[in-house]
């Protein structure tokens, strides 16, 4: 065996099992991992609080830091990617078929299902609803993915050291992570990324059934979700064939495109006045309570509790899993930015869009709800977005729009996961060869049916935040391995020192 392919056969091998298990013993698969999935939010749920506000104060210290003006790479390099082209890249891989699953069925849980403060259906239910969705979709997550692509980003551009997260973490154990330390680590990630993104296809492909079986009452089943998956896989092994600057590239723009006309459909012929007015009001209370969300975990209301585990845990879980696949791509486009503009735009901008999204989506829906016109918290998770256009004009073309959308997404979520595993699992390579990405993106989709098979949404979420605990150490550790490498160049540059004078 070859000592560069360990970590993928280690990967390989680990993995089969999971999906020989899904499909030989669903039940027992499903009791298992929602066991100890109820086990670490319980007894976890506090350190990912303090673990995410940590990380995103340190991101809003780069922002303002002196060392902010150091590039990853060459003082003098320019980036590859244009701006537009690169924010679309890192949107896609960074949320993509999350932000439309959840656009409407997110909020209108908050509002009609189980509100955040106990208050369903209430004037407080709707302004909370999209406060919550805000911070789970906000600067948070965002800052997760900000910090791990910046470690991975700086060493290996800056320093020329391998595109992988064993390589972060040199500064503070030396050549122990060019052992099996190291792959130790290396094969943790790849686990947290297989799983993160496997979870991401299994909704793309349930909100696909779900519009089919809403607009042409074609049954859902883990059969129609399995051939689903099985064209998608075909679509995104023919973009992973053509490489990053083409297929992702193409791909990427695309999506925002169609993201930016499905959203315009929205916000014109839904209540846009209202839209307005709940982003408005929301972002100032988004700002106003942001610290008081960051910690807020409920010690003495078990249902509260119970909430906060089922969504803002999850979602934590959730961009902590994805966080080395979107890490690991993120750096790779961001060659060229400093840190203060990559902070900037990976924090920050991408929030907004997300802010927006939601309004448009989620406040049409509320609206729908809370004026009696139509009952969309009725609806599953898959089939809600599909609910609200059906109360809206051109609600043909915006479904049909959408399901494009999703699949698009699904394809470069994928196309991404596989470059991106590639590369992890080849010693770094900048140029995974196509068996290793075909074996991944196949990998991929077994995982994603056999999760489906074994227990549908909640086994998705549940595997999601069994893999986020050991990686969110690593995380912790890649980021004081990435402040301590910080501190030393800008101390060597002479960056934030003050000059003393002569006496």
């Amino acid at each position: 065996m070859k000592q560069e392919y360990l970590v993928f056969y280690i990967s390989i091998f680990i993995l089969s099992i999971l999906v020989i298990a899904g499909v030989a013993i669903p039940n027992q698969l499903e009791e298992v991992t929602s066991n100890i999935q109820a086990f670490f939010t319980d007894a976890f749920g506090w350190y990912y609080l303090i673990l995410v506000s940590i990380i995103l104060v340190i991101c809003l210290y780069f922002l303002i830091s002196p060392v902010g003006r150091i590039k990853l790479g060459r003082q003098d390099e320019k980036p590859e990617f244009s701006t537009p082209t690169w924010i679309a890249m890192l949107f896609s891989a960074g949320m993509g078929i999350g932000i439309v699953f959840y656009g409407t069925s997110e909020p209108i849980s908050h509002y009609a299902i189980s509100s955040p403060t106990g208050e369903v259906g209430t004037d407080q239910a709707v302004r909370d609803a999209l406060r919550f969705t805000f911070f789970h979709w906000g600067i948070h997550a965002w800052s997760i993915y900000a910090i791990v692509s910046l470690a991975i980003g700086y060493f290996q551009f800056r320093h020329n050291k391998s595109g992988l997260i064993s390589a972060t973490l040199q500064p503070l154990f030396g050549d122990k992570m060019n052992g099996m330390t190291g792959k130790a680590i290396d094969t943790f990630s790849v686990l947290a990324t297989v799983l993160g993104v496997a979870a991401s296809l299994g909704f793309g492909a349930m909100q696909i059934n779900g519009g089919l079986a809403y607009l042409f009452a074609v049954p859902k089943t883990i059969w129609m979700q399995f051939i689903i998956i099985a064209v998608v896989t075909v679509l995104f092994l023919l973009s992973a064939w053509s490489g990053l600057g083409k297929g992702i590239k193409i791909l990427s723009n695309a999506n925002m495109i169609l993201a930016g006309a499905l959203f315009l459909m929205m916000f014109l012929f839904g209540p846009t006045l209202f839209i307005l007015n709940l982003f408005t009001h929301s972002i100032g209370t988004y700002i106003q309570t942001l610290p008081q969300m960051s910690f807020r975990i409920a010690p003495l209301n078990e249902d509260i509790r119970g909430w906060i585990n089922a969504w803002t845990i999850f979602y934590w879980a959730w961009w902590i899993a994805w966080s080395p696949f979107v890490g690991i791509f993120i750096a790779r486009v961001s060659r060229g930015r400093s840190i203060r503009e990559f902070v900037f735009f990976v924090l920050l901008i991408p929030s907004v869009i997300v802010f927006l999204w939601f309004s448009a989506f989620g406040g049409s829906a509320i609206a729908l709800e809370h004026n009696g016109i139509a009952t969309i918290s009725n609806l599953s998770p898959e089939e809600s977005l599909f609910g609200v256009f059906a109360n809206y004009p051109l609600s043909m073309v915006a479904s049909i729009t959408a399901m494009i959308l999703i699949g698009s997404f699904f394809i470069t979520s994928a196309d991404s996961g596989t470059y991106v595993l590639g590369m992890m699992t080849t010693n770094g390579s900048h140029h995974p060869g196509n068996k290793i990405k075909f074996t991944w993106g196949i990998l991929l989709s077994a995982i994603a049916l056999a999760l489906l098979y074994s227990g549908g949404l909640q086994a998705l979420q549940n595997m999601m935040i069994i893999a986020a605990l050991p990686f969110s150490i690593i995380i912790a550790l890649m980021t004081i391995s990435l402040i301590k490498a910080l501190r030393e160049e800008a101390r060597q540059l002479g960056i934030g020192q003050i000059k003393k004078r002569k006496a």
